[in-house]
């Protein structure tokens, strides 16, 4: 069995910072997974809260995880053999390929109820979808399962934290 690469969204790393007993322990049980968690820029972004708290809780959170394309973040690849060579799905996360794929999905996906297209929900599938099998960890299962629809078949599985 092929092991699932990770992505987390928004919602994870708030759930993380709530102390959310779930998201804490899958968190904790892909600290052996072949491939770090992974946490795409916009993501963080929109998840960072300044307060000396949350910084200390983020900074143990990201030890655990990769951040693609980032200077000082993790390798991908927890094996020391694998890091060297590095992940090349990850070092496709954010390239205009991608965000072109992302804008691809808001035109298509039809969200739940009337929500409004989220450009960093479409990155996570689009990061998921370069990694596949992978696995989204989510708030927002309904959204992002609207946007892997736009996709066809694609081996991501969607878990709502």
């Amino acid at each position: 069995m092929t092991a699932r690469t990770v992505v987390y969204d928004t919602g994870m790393l708030l759930a993380m910072l709530r102390g959310d007993a779930v998201a804490l322990t899958l968190h904790h049980g892909l600290r052996s997974a072949p491939h770090r968690p992974i946490i795409i820029g916009p993501v963080l972004a929109r998840a960072w809260r300044p307060d000396p708290k949350n910084v200390h809780a983020f900074s143990g959170y990201l030890k655990d995880c990769t951040v693609p394309q980032t200077c000082g973040a993790a390798s991908p690849m927890q094996d020391a053999i694998a890091a060297r060579a590095g992940c090349v799905a990850c070092a496709k996360t954010s390239t205009l390929d991608s965000y072109k794929r992302a804008e691809a999905m808001l035109a298509k996906a039809v969200p739940p109820g009337k929500k409004e297209p989220d450009a960093v929900d479409a990155l996570v599938v689009v990061t998921a979808a370069l990694h596949v099998p992978a696995q989204i960890l989510t708030s927002d299962s309904g959204d992002v399962a609207a946007y892997a629809a736009t996709l066809g078949p694609a081996d991501i599985t969607i878990e709502r934290i």
